[in-house]
C-alpha cells in the first residue's frame, strides 16, 4: 500500500512541474508586447525609414509605436546599453536621415 501511495505521489509531482512550466513558457495573448500599455512596437513606424529625423518625426513615431519614450542616436552618440520595452530608438547618419527604427 506504501508502495502505491509513493507512486501515486510521484506521478502527481512530476504532472504538476510539467504543468507549471508549460504555462510559464507560454504568455497569454494579453501579454504580447504589441498589446502591453507602453511597450513600443517599431513595426508600425517603419516607413520613417529615409526620412529627416526631427522633433516632430520623433514625437509622431513615439506616439504610432505605443511607446513611452523614444530617442534620437546618431553615429557618434554615446548611449545606454539597457534594453526597455518601452523605448523607441531612432537611428541616423550624420546628416539625421532615418537608417533605422527598433524598440528597445
Amino acid at each position: 500500500m506504501f508502495r502505491l501511495n509513493r507512486n501515486a505521489l510521484i506521478i502527481t509531482t512530476a504532472v504538476l512541474l510539467l504543468a507549471a512550466c508549460k504555462s510559464a513558457t507560454q504568455p497569454s495573448v494579453a501579454d504580447t508586447p504589441t498589446q502591453r500599455q507602453g511597450h513600443c512596437n517599431s513595426d508600425v513606424v517603419q516607413h520613417f525609414v529615409g526620412r529627416t529625423a526631427t522633433p516632430e518625426v520623433l514625437e509622431q513615431a513615439r506616439q504610432l509605436s505605443n511607446a513611452e519614450r523614444a530617442r534620437i542616436l546618431r553615429p557618434d552618440d554615446i548611449v545606454t546599453l539597457e534594453y526597455n520595452p518601452r523605448r523607441l530608438n531612432i537611428n541616423t547618419d550624420a546628416s539625421m536621415k532615418i537608417e533605422r527604427v527598433s524598440c528597445g
